[in-house]
This record gives C-alpha cells, sequence and structure tokens, in this order.
C-alpha cells in the first residue's frame, strides 16, 4: 500500500515505466540485515573497542550511545580519515556485516520484484554504505547474483565518499553508461535521497514503518511506498 504522498496518481507507474537502469540501497530495501544480529550490540562493540585503546575521546557523549555502527565508523574518519585505525574499524564493522549477513531477513517481495525487473530487461545495480563482501553473501545465499554482478558498488575506504554523497550511484550510472534521468534509487534512508538528488537520479522510498514513511517524507521525498508489493504488481501489469 503506497503511503500518501502525492496527488499523481500516474506517477508511481511513470517512475516504474521510465526506469531503464534502477539503483538499490541494500539495507532497508532488500534485507534488514541486522534483523538477527542486533546493529545496537554492534555499535556498542566498536566503541568499547575504542574505548580499550584509550580512544574514548574520541568520539562525543552522542556517537558513544549511537545505535547505528556506521556513526562511529564515519565519527572516526572524520577526526582521523584515512589512517591505520579508521581502516582497522573499518573491517571490523565489514565483518560483523558479514556475520549479520547470515541472519539477515529479505525485505517482502524483494526477491520477485528483483527477479521480475531483470526479467522485463532493466539492468541493477546496488548502491549502498554497507560492504560489498557482505552484499554479494547475502545475494548468494537468495539465488540473486547474476541479477546485479557486476555492479556492486559499496563502501571503500574513502569514507567521506559514503551516501549522502552520490559517488556510489555515480559509479554505478558511469559503469552502465546510464544517464541519471534513465535511472531510479530505491532507498529507505534521506541520506539515500539526498544521494539520489544530488545525482540527478529520480528516487523512491521504501519505508517498513510509519516512523521510516515520516523521515523520507519531512526530508523531501515525493513517493513513498509501505510495501514493494506495489512495485511488483505495477511492473506485472
Amino acid at each position: 500500500m503506497p503511503f500518501e504522498t502525492e496527488n499523481d496518481p500516474n506517477r508511481l507507474p511513470h517512475l516504474i515505466r521510465r526506469a531503464r537502469v534502477v539503483l538499490w540501497d541494500f539495507d532497508g530495501p532488500i534485507c534488514r540485515l541486522f534483523a538477527g544480529h542486533s546493529a545496537e550490540r554492534v555499535a556498542g562493540d566498536l566503541v568499547s573497542w575504542l574505548e580499550g585503546r584509550g580512544l574514548r575521546g574520541l568520539l562525543s557523549d552522542n556517537e558513544r550511545q549511537t545505535l547505528d555502527p556506521q556513526v562511529v565508523l564515519r565519527a572516526v574518519d572524520r577526526r582521523h580519515p584515512g589512517s591505520d585505525l579508521v581502516a582497522e574499524l573499518e573491517e571490523r564493522l565489514t565483518q560483523e556485516e558479514l556475520r549479520a549477513a547470515s541472519s539477515a531477513w529479505p525485505t517482502p517481495y524483494a526477491d520477485p520484484l528483483i527477479r521480475t525487473w531483470t526479467a522485463v530487461g532493466s539492468r541493477l545495480a546496488i548502491t549502498t554504505n554497507n560492504s560489498p563482501r557482505v552484499v554479494r553473501k547475502y545475494l548468494a545465499s537468495r539465488g540473486l547474483v547474476d541479477c546485479f554482478a557486476p555492479h556492486i558498488y559499496g563502501r571503500t575506504q574513502e569514507l567521506r565518499l559514503l551516501k549522502p554523497d552520490p559517488h556510489c550511484l555515480n559509479r554505478a550510472l558511469s559503469a552502465m553508461g546510464a544517464a541519471p534521468g534513465d535511472a531510479l534509487m530505491i532507498g529507505d534512508a534521506p541520506s539515500d535521497l539526498a544521494a539520489a538528488e544530488r545525482a540527478g537520479v529520480p528516487f523512491l522510498g521504501y519505508a517498513r514503518n510509519d516512523r521510516k514513511a515520516k523521515f523520507l517524507l519531512e526530508a523531501g521525498a515525493e513517493s513513498v511506498v509501505g510495501s514493494l508489493e506495489t512495485l511488483l504488481k505495477l511492473l506485472r501489469e
């Protein structure tokens, strides 16, 4: 069921029909990566690891209390960009994401939507702030690698280029030879929307609950769906 984000009933079918290339965020639209492996605990473990090295002062009180491990990683990178410390912290997060991939929950209707979109001739890419190693592991477990490979663009050592920077979207568009206006970005966070806007790519929000929808709408998203079934039905029509 789409959220009431607009008055034009033709907007969503138009977005779907014109998309020659579909850029997917990973954690959210494709799966809930940390469904069985608490992101809050991972963030706490990263903070504890830093404190064990006498680096408590690198983080503000808010950053130490965050529920998001990416916040910890990016905070350290802002203070020590490109350092060995950041590289080690990033690898620790990647290992936690790899563990999480084994118990991730598929987003309802994501698998058939991905296969159907591929079958009708659209090309798909992943544009995510997660490790590309993690994405490949999850997609392989679902038999979906061939729907995306080789177009999986995830976190690199240059953390300043994570979304909302459009770097991963621009990499995908360049590699696929696609114009921004011929693409569609599907994401579940305001940072996805910001990256899409900066890349000139139309955006479709996915929100699994009202709280997520509220964040996207307040950020300016014009189209938000609460279920990927909506897109699957439009595509099959």
